[in-house]
């Protein structure tokens, strides 16, 4: 009898299934349209649904490195048949309640702590997305996010010591220049430059290990080569001569502090989630050297999932035997925009940005800004970038906990990538 019922039950879900595919009326709408920039929305739609009719949407992608990216949620349709993610709440699934970006924003790799890799930007991501009724697809189209917009020229850096890629906009110029740093463990990195090129900026995407032939372990490193950075994007033709921006993240604000306290030229600086400090290598410029800060690898915690938290290994900056650490951006002439994510894993950045901010103060400037975000962790990227809450972390060798919640992280992604333009904007006028 047991069996009889559930034979039913499967015939009668079925035909729901077979009627809602056959039926012409069921559609699957991406609006404004199938391709769109990757740090713009996409309106996601269903109609022609019986009313009040439950469905799975589901998301798909593969980057670079082959690796899946999914995401599930489910929605009943309202007494019209239609599903409006911008609208309608999620019932379970990758995420709950209404986002209208959570296909995209809570992807989870199907390989465990990876983060998403795009390494040509000059292709779009193409992301799959599907309606489906007790397993069966009724409905399913793909939506093109693009990174390199019409007439944005992409140059690889070739010849002297440089690497990475110098995007140009369209047009005869001159306009503003950004570099563009990874953090450490990114190679060359190129999503962020692509993206702000087609706003109107000349950006050097700069790689600084681990790419072409730069060193892929590093002992240390020397300022000479950002210099020549600095140099050769100020000279383009391209630029205006009114000083440079630098985006960097992580382990790249440090650098760019430096850059900013020992080179001209530098006109801003957005460090998301960085250090005051030179850390995990020496830096060396001339006759000069900055040791890396201590460390303290007693600090390391181990999750209830096994992962490492190394947060609290850098030591505090200010702590006597790190003050040699200490970059003095008091040196600068630029702007600074401190952004920090409260639940960053990989190490204190709230207490690094603080700092930074103090030691401005201390030396009679208000040449700066701080940004925080509560329950957003340290990979803080373009908008609509799944969350990468742990990864492989290079300096340590181990997967490490990177920190945040999904819906916190994303909304603070977005945020952020509007402040980030609004900053350059401004301090170019200056």
């Amino acid at each position: 009898m047991t069996f009889l019922k559930r034979s039913v039950w499967t015939l009668y879900w079925k035909g729901i299934v077979a009627k809602l595919s056959l039926d012409s009326r069921v559609a699957l709408q991406l609006s404004p349209g199938p391709c769109r920039y990757f740090d713009e929305p996409v309106d996601v739609k269903v109609t022609g649904l019986p009313p009040e009719q439950y469905v799975e949407v589901r998301s798909k992608l593969i980057d670079s490195r082959n690796v899946s990216f999914k995401a599930l949620a489910t929605f009943c349709s309202d007494k019209n048949g239609h599903i409006d993610l911008a609208r309608c709440p999620s019932l379970g699934g990758s995420y709950s309640g209404i986002e209208a970006m959570g296909l995209f924003t809570s992807m989870r790799p199907l390989v465990p702590h990876s983060r998403l890799t795009k390494r040509d930007v000059s292709t779009p991501l193409s992301v799959d997305i599907e309606v489906t009724c007790n397993g069966l697809v009724v409905a399913k189209d793909t939506v093109q996010r693009r990174f390199l917009g019409d007439g944005v020229q992409k140059v690889p850096l070739e010849g002297g010591s440089i690497r990475g890629s110098l995007f140009l906009p369209p047009g005869p110029g001159p306009f503003p220049a950004i570099l563009d740093m990874p953090h450490l463990g990114g190679a060359l990195t190129e999503l962020r430059a692509s993206l702000l090129a087609n706003k109107g900026y000349v950006v050097m995407a700069l790689a600084y290990h681990g790419y072409q032939d730069l060193p892929k372990v590093l002992d240390k490193l020397d300022l000479e080569y950002f210099e020549e950075a600095v140099t050769f994007l100020r000279a383009h033709p391209k630029v205006k001569g009114t000083g440079i921006g630098i985006l960097s993240i992580s382990k790249s604000g440090d650098l760019a502090f430096a850059i900013s306290a020992f080179l001209p030229g530098v006109a801003a600086i957005v460090s998301i989630n960085g250090c005051n400090a030179n850390t995990q290598f020496s830096l060396h410029y001339k006759d000069m050297v900055i040791p890396p800060t201590k460390m303290d690898l007693k600090n390391v915690t181990v999750t209830a999932d096994g992962l490492l938290d190394v947060r609290d290994v850098v030591l505090d900056p200010m702590m006597e035997e790190n003050q040699a650490s200490v970059i003095p951006i008091e040196r600068a002439n630029c702007h600074f925009m401190f952004v920090a994510s409260e639940d960053d894993r990989n190490w204190n950045s709230v207490l690094f940005s603080e700092q930074a901010a103090q030691r401005l103060r201390d030396y009679g400037k208000e040449n700066f800004e701080v940004v925080r975000y509560p329950k957003a962790g340290h990979f803080l990227d373009v908008p609509y970038m799944p969350h990468c809450p742990s990864s492989f972390h290079p300096a340590v060798g181990r997967v490490v906990v990177m920190g945040g919640e999904p819906k916190a992280h994303a909304e603070a992604q977005v945020d952020l990538w509007k402040r980030v333009q609004e900053f350059f904007q401004e301090a170019f006028k200056q």
